[in-house]
């Protein structure tokens, strides 16, 4: 796989997860909203609902967050019960019926569910072909898991920035990578872990380019990581400021600092035989 296994464990820490990386919505909703300034405009919660056409019964959004699908599905999809679960109980007080429940250890019964949603979040989860046997545990036969993560080569230029800007403020050219979430299950490692237990997997590509002419959508994600700043190996907050004279600098020369995105959804169904 594609990992930092030095920062592993700092990417599965249940404490700091419930915590100081998502005790709040704050940080996530940084990240998320950087995508207001992607073109094309990918309607997530729209494409979550598209798949769950044929769905019946009760469907699971474990590791929720926010709330945001939860909230789409139920408008979109009344006739379905939505069951919103998190370890980061801070993080689910906007979201009516959220429970507090670990992906690796399930509370739901055997086959009890017509789909499961496991959105950006398996690269949080330290045993995660446990957490992929818990997903197809919990569903009816004709379920679907649509489990979705990003690209080793997403936002690759926010980690140059992030690695110029550090290495300016330590004095020397290139500075330490910043802890990357998505590094432990990206796009391109998902079908080989999802594949120990789902045998028809369909990828949807997620592409994009971020062009923003204000450097403040930027900052705000790269401050979003605040939970892991003790482990970036050099000091946050200046390498934060330095990162918006850097982001200013190519608004002002080349009009936009433009970031290249790709995501993708991947809608997951057991082989039976």
């Amino acid at each position: 796989m594609t990992a930092q296994p030095a920062r592993d464990h700092l990417v599965t820490d249940r404490s700091l997860l419930s915590t100081k990386a998502y005790g709040t919505g704050q940080h996530l909703a940084a990240r998320q909203s950087l995508y207001q300034w992607q073109t094309p405009r990918h309607d997530l919660p729209g494409i979550v609902v598209n798949e769950l056409a044929g769905i019946r019964g009760a469907v699971t959004d474990v590791g929720c967050g926010n709330g945001r699908f939860v909230a789409r599905v139920r408008e979109d999809r009344p006739d379905l019960t939505v069951l919103p679960m998190d370890i980061s109980p801070g993080i689910l007080g906007t979201t009516p019926g959220a429970v507090v429940a670990d992906i690796q250890q399930l509370p739901i019964a055997h086959g009890a569910l017509g789909a499961v949603l496991a959105l950006h979040m398996l690269y949080h989860v330290e045993d995660q072909a446990q957490a992929v046997r818990e997903l197809g545990r919990v569903l009816a036969p004709d379920g679907i898991a649509v489990i979705s993560t990003n690209s080793r080569t997403d936002k690759r230029e926010l980690e140059d920035l992030w690695r110029s800007a550090a290495g300016d403020v330590l004095g020397i050219k290139e500075g330490p990578a910043r802890v990357q979430l998505s590094a432990r299950f990206t796009l391109e490692d998902a079908p080989v872990v999802l594949g120990a237990v789902f045998g028809d997997i369909r990828t949807i590509l997620l592409r994009g380019v971020i062009a923003v002419t204000d450097a403040e959508p930027v900052i705000a994600h790269l401050a979003s990581y605040e939970a892991w700043a003790d482990q970036m190996g050099v000091p946050f907050e200046e390498t934060i400021e330095r990162a918006r004279e850097r982001v200013n600098e190519a608004i002002h020369t080349e009009g936009a600092f433009r970031v290249t995105c790709l995501g993708g959804m991947l809608i997951c169904r057991e082989t039976r035989l």
